[in-house]
């Protein structure tokens, strides 16, 4: 309704998927969209900070080049906390996982812009990632050995055939439970800014400061989710490599 008294779009319609221009390969489309656009200015986005900010890798760093190393060592402080000092080997992968999520997250917020992390495809293919490239490792340091994993210890073996299949279903539902809750924590703040966006339209010069206040104090609580999602999203990406790399259980 708000959207409607504003003359705009509804506020689902800054979630669909727009083609900019068609391409085909074989019997599936895969024509390059906003999302793709979106994804492939954050890689620009991302390389262009980083090359820019350590050019000089001065002793006495600049501003961008402490950023720079905060965030570098924000991420392994992670990972050596969670996979130990071994674990600095998936560093580069998971600082990749991190800093990719966060920037989608924060050019989700220019508005105008689209958000790809409020698309379950796209959460489900990164946590999906995570899930298989943590299992693989799992088996190859491990071997089948790997699969003590869902046996917890102490457990009487009555209980077993209770417990293992639980843990089986909790560890298959990984991908979802992670990808979920980075598209669902985006997709409902980014939904609540243009209802409140329409409302601000709509109304009365004397009724748009409530609606006006809250987006402007949603808005900074937007990007606070944006920057925690990409760090829960990390959290637990360590801790399914920990899983993998440590047998903890």
């Amino acid at each position: 309704m708000a959207a409607e008294g504003a003359g705009t779009h509804g506020p689902m319609y800054q979630f669909e998927i727009k083609k900019i221009f068609d391409l085909q390969l074989g019997n599936y489309d895969v024509s390059f969209t906003n999302a793709s656009l979106m994804m492939v200015i954050a890689l620009a986005v991302i390389s262009g900070f980083m090359v820019f900010a350590m050019r000089g890798r001065s002793l006495v760093p600049s501003r961008i080049q402490s950023v720079a190393e905060m965030l570098y060592e924000f991420i392994a402080n992670m990972v050596r906390e969670n996979l130990g000092k071994d674990g600095m080997t998936y560093f580069p992968w998971v600082f990749s996982i991190f800093i990719f999520i966060l920037v989608l997250n924060l050019l989700g917020m220019i508005p105008g812009s689209f958000t790809v992390t409020s698309h379950i495809i796209v959460t489900f293919a990164i946590a999906a990632m995570v899930w298989l490239v943590a299992t693989a490792i799992g088996f190859i340091k491990h071997g089948f050995g790997y699969l003590k994993l869902f046996v917890p210890e102490g457990v009487p073996l009555l209980l077993m055939p209770v417990i293992v299949p639980i843990e089986l279903i909790s560890y298959f539902i990984r991908p979802i439970s992670h990808s979920v809750r980075l598209f669902a924590n985006m997709m409902a703040g980014h939904t609540m800014l243009k209802v409140f966006a329409g409302f601000a339209v709509m109304l009365p010069v004397w009724g748009k400061i409530a609606p006006v206040g809250f987006m402007v104090a949603f808005t900074g609580l937007e990007f606070v989710v944006a920057i925690l999602q990409a760090f829960i999203f990390t959290v637990l990406t360590c801790i399914y490599l920990n899983d993998a790399v440590n047998m903890h259980h």
